[in-house]
């Protein structure tokens, strides 16, 4: 069943638990991903980068092929709409919402450019994601674990402004891998949460973050985490671990092998975060 990512957080942020939000790269991924809630019977967010791909309105139309047909409810997202145009290349293509991320821009300017993607996105039925403050780069943690984080007063005003669906914060998560280990500010989160009222927050940088720190946070009021390099890296592990136990390998079963990591993981945080068994 295709929705939007607003059903889906509602929803959540009512029963109290969150949504993974894999990042996929093709239609392996997007089978595994869809299997994966079909077994668990949970709801699904599936984000998709306007890069990673050689043809994303082809990619969407796949995916969004195999929501119709899936027996719970699955959104599709554009993550991380950089610019203008990739933000248009996400509503020409299908995405049932869209991230405009200006997190690298002043207050104001995010907000001018936010409220744009919505003015746009709202009549169509997408639902839109932005980001206040910004979450950088593990392998810079150092730097970017401590600065520019969601400040919960401006949190507020910027869903005010924007009337935005979800609001990506940064409270001490990084993309890719950490070099140092997270810390997540979860007073500030608590503060945002608070702040915010009703409305869904994301976090950023699941990966490597650790279960008790994204079980902490789902419960102190994260309804959506996004994953990627962890699902990615086991994945790989899993089929590393097929090469060097299978001698005579076969040549078919290297990418199975890689699935077959990528899905176990992801039912991990399926759990995890208690999505499981909330599917309508």
């Amino acid at each position: 069943m295709l929705v939007t990512m607003a059903e889906v957080l509602e929803r959540a942020y009512e029963g109290n638990y969150g949504v993974t939000a894999p990042n996929i790269q093709n239609e392996n991924m997007a089978r595994s991903v869809i299997n994966v809630a079909e077994e668990l019977n949970a709801p699904m967010i599936v984000d998709i980068n306007a890069w990673v791909h050689p043809d994303i309105p082809w990619l969407v139309g796949f995916v969004r092929d195999l929501a119709y047909r899936a027996s719970v409810p699955v959104a599709i997202n554009l993550d991380h709409g950089k610019t203008y145009e990739q933000v248009m290349l996400g509503i020409r293509s299908g995405f049932t919402s869209v991230m405009v991320d200006r997190s690298d821009m002043a207050y104001e300017d995010n907000v001018r450019e936010t409220k744009e993607v919505v003015k746009m996105c709202t009549p169509l039925g997408i639902s839109v994601e932005a980001e206040l403050g910004h979450v950088g780069q593990g392998d810079n943690y150092d730097v970017d674990g401590i600065s520019d984080l969601t400040v919960p007063a401006e949190a507020r005003r910027f869903i005010d402004e924007t009337g935005v669906d979800c609001l990506a914060v940064a409270v001490g998560t990084a993309h890719g891998r950490y070099k140092g280990t997270p810390h997540i500010d979860f007073d500030r989160l608590s503060a945002i949460r608070k702040a915010v009222g009703l409305v869904p927050l994301v976090l950023h940088g699941g990966s490597g973050t650790g279960d008790e720190n994204l079980r902490k946070a789902v419960h102190s009021g994260i309804q959506k985490v996004n994953l990627a390099t962890e699902l990615v890296t086991a994945g790989k592990e899993s089929m590393e671990n097929y090469l060097e136990n299978n001698p005579k390998w076969d040549k078919w079963r290297l990418m199975p092998a890689f699935d077959e990591g990528y899905s176990d993981r992801l039912a991990h945080y399926v759990r995890l975060f208690g999505q499981d068994g909330e599917a309508w």
